[in-house]
C-alpha cells in the first residue's frame, strides 16, 4: 500500500469509528415507522454565560455585579424576573407556545473549571473525580447497538460522547464527501489486499475493517439522504449548515436516533457582550430554522433538542469586561409535547454563592440524560449514566 495515500484516507476511516458488520445490520430495516424518537444535541462549546443569557432583569445584585457587563436593553421578558438575551428572540414562539423549557441551576458536585476535563465530565457523564473513556452515547450504542440505531456527530472528528467500549458513532460534516471518498479505488484495494490474503474477519486489522464498513455506510447515508433536499431558508454560518444536514437526515428518514452538534467560542474573558450577541444569535436563528424544518416536513413532533456548555461563568464580571469560568449553567430542551414547558426551575440564588462566587447547582447533568433516556428513548439508563439518577419530569 502507498504509504500516502494510506495517511489521506485514513483520516475518513478515523471519523467513522464502525465495529464489523455493524453497518450492515442497519441497511435493511424499514425506516418508514411511526414514533421514531430522535435527539439532537446542541454543544455551545467554551462555556456560555448562563447569566446573561437567562436573564434576573429585576435582580440589583446581577447589575451590582455586572456594572457593564449587565443587559439593560431589550430583554425579552418571560416572567416577572426572568427573560432571554435580545439575541434570543428567534426563540421566544418556541417558548409561548409550550415548546421549550429551560432548566436552571445545572450543573455537577466538585465542579472542574477547566474545559476540556468539565467536557469530559459532560460528555462521559462520569464524576468529577473519576475518567471514563467511554461516552453516554457510545454506551448507549454499546447497549441498543444490535438494533439499527446509530449516531452521527456533524464534525470531521468524533467526541468522547459518541464513543462507546463496543460500537461508536460516526462523524461526518458532508455525506456527499464522504460518499465520493469512500468510492476511492484505495478502499477497493484494501478490501482485495485482505481478502487475497484469506483473512478471516477476526483477524482484520481495526483501521482497515473500519474502513471497509464505512464504503457501505456512506452509500446507505447517500442514498436515502440524496432524495429528500431541505426546502427551508437557514442562516448563511456553520452552525446552522451542521443543522441543516441533520433536518435533511432526519427527514429523509436516515436510522439514526442521535445527531450531535456543536457552535464554538462561548470563551468569553474579555469584551463579551459583542462576542455572545454574535454567537447567541448564530444558536437561536439557526435552531429557530430547523425546527421550523422539521414542522414543514412533519418531524418535529419526534425530535427533541437538548442544549448545554460544559460550565457557566462567573457572577462577577472580571477586568477585562468578560466572565471567568464558573460551575452552574441553564440548559435547553426544545419539543413539541413537553410536560413542563418554560422555566422548569427558578434560578438559583444570586446571594448565596458558593466559595468561588459561582451560582450553586442543584440539578444534576445526568439527571437530564437519564429522563431523556428513560422517558424519551424508552430505554434504562442503567449501564449508561454510571451513577443511579432521579429523573425529571419534563418530557
Amino acid at each position: 500500500m502507498d504509504r500516502r495515500k494510506f495517511i489521506k484516507n485514513s483520516a475518513l476511516a478515523s471519523s467513522l469509528f464502525f465495529v464489523p458488520n455493524f453497518v450492515k445490520a442497519f441497511e435493511s430495516v424499514d425506516t418508514e415507522r411511526l414514533g421514531y424518537k430522535r435527539l439532537v444535541i446542541v454543544q455551545l462549546a467554551g462555556g456560555n454565560d448562563g447569566l446573561n443569557t437567562i436573564i434576573p432583569y429585576n435582580n440589583d445584585l446581577y447589575y451590582n455585579a455586572r456594572p457593564q457587563l449587565s443587559i439593560t436593553k431589550d430583554i425579552i421578558k418571560l416572567s416577572d424576573d426572568l427573560g432571554f438575551h435580545p439575541s434570543l428572540g428567534p426563540l421566544r414562539s418556541l417558548f409561548d407556545n409550550g415548546q421549550l423549557s429551560i432548566i436552571n441551576n445545572v450543573g455537577y458536585p466538585n465542579p472542574v473549571r477547566s474545559h476540556f476535563r468539565s467536557m469530559d465530565i459532560w460528555q462521559t457523564a462520569s464524576g468529577s473525580d473519576e475518567y471514563l473513556q467511554s461516552g453516554w452515547i457510545g454506551r448507549y450504542l454499546d447497549q441498543y447497538g444490535k438494533k439499527p440505531y446509530n449516531a452521527m456527530e456533524m464534525d470531521e472528528q468524533l467526541s468522547l460522547a459518541m464513543k462507546g467500549e463496543h460500537f461508536n458513532g460516526l462523524a461526518t460534516n458532508d455525506y456527499k464527501v464522504l460518499y465520493n471518498t469512500a468510492k476511492d479505488p484505495y478502499f477497493k484495494n484494501v478490501l482485495d489486499h485482505y481478502n487475497e490474503a484469506h483473512l478471516s474477519e477476526h483477524d482484520l486489522g481495526y483501521l482497515y475493517q473500519t474502513m471497509i464498513e464505512a464504503k457501505s455506510s456512506a452509500k446507505y447515508i447517500f442514498e436515502t439522504t440524496e432524495v429528500k433536499s431541505s426546502r427551508e431558508s437557514y442562516p448563511q454560518n456553520g452552525f446552522s449548515k451542521q443543522l441543516r444536514n441533520v433536518a435533511q437526515f432526519i427527514n429523509s428518514g436516515l436510522d439514526t436516533k442521535v445527531f450531535y452538534t456543536s457552535l464554538s467560542g462561548f470563551d468569553t474573558h474579555a469584551n463579551q457582550n459583542n462576542k455572545q450577541t454574535r454567537l447567541l444569535s448564530q444558536y437561536a436563528e439557526s435552531v429557530a430554522a430547523f425546527v421550523k424544518d422539521l414542522k414543514q416536513n412533519g418531524t418535529f413532533e419526534d425530535t427533541l433538542i437538548l442544549t448545554f456548555s460544559e460550565f457557566g461563568r462567573r457572577v462577577k464580571q472580571n477586568a477585562a469586561n468578560g466572565t471567568d469560568h464558573g460551575s452552574a449553567n441553564n440548559v435547553f430542551v426544545i419539543g413539541k409535547n413537553l410536560k413542563k414547558a418554560g422555566f422548569y426551575n427558578n434560578l438559583a440564588s444570586l446571594s448565596d454563592l458558593d466559595d468561588n462566587g459561582d451560582l450553586k447547582y442543584n440539578i444534576d447533568f445526568r439527571s437530564i440524560y437519564a429522563s431523556i433516556l428513560s422517558q424519551w428513548m424508552n430505554v434504562s439508563a442503567e449501564g449508561i449514566i454510571p451513577v443511579e439518577q432521579n429523573t425529571l419530569d419534563f418530557i
